[in-house]
């Protein structure tokens, strides 16, 4: 992994959250319906993104980190509803949540970037 990709560092590190939190959430709060749901979509953002740098063109890209964030916003979803169910504190729901937010608004800046760009590239319609 690149060193100076600041999205493909932030979502590894998220990733790496996420599996600790349903290692908790399984062994201390005996859950294992929601965190799979969170584990699946948490880790899927870097991955997707992982791939993305491998894009074997511009529109692959884009849909790869589109994927991504679609993928961080349903992780959005999951952290919200073990805080409303009590699974995680206040505390846990705001350090993962804004770690989550800015995963999102990274991603977001740069599928805007991607589909400009692509509109902007001769021959892709």
């Amino acid at each position: 992994m690149r060193d100076d990709n600041i999205v493909l560092q932030k979502s590894e590190d998220f990733a790496v959250r996420i599996i600790n939190l349903r290692k908790y959430l399984a062994e201390k709060k005996h859950e294992f319906e929601l965190s799979s749901q969170i584990v699946r979509s948490g880790t899927s953002i870097g991955a997707n993104i992982h791939e993305a740098i491998c894009a074997f063109s511009r529109k692959d890209f884009l849909a790869k980190m589109y994927i991504s964030f679609k993928e961080c916003n349903e992780t959005m979803f999951w952290l919200r509803l073990l805080y409303r169910t009590d699974y995680i504190t206040q505390q846990e729901f705001d350090s993962l949540s804004n770690d989550c937010k800015e995963l999102l608004s990274l991603l977001s800046s740069i599928t805007k970037s991607a589909k400009k760009g692509i509109r902007n590239y001769p021959g892709t319609d």
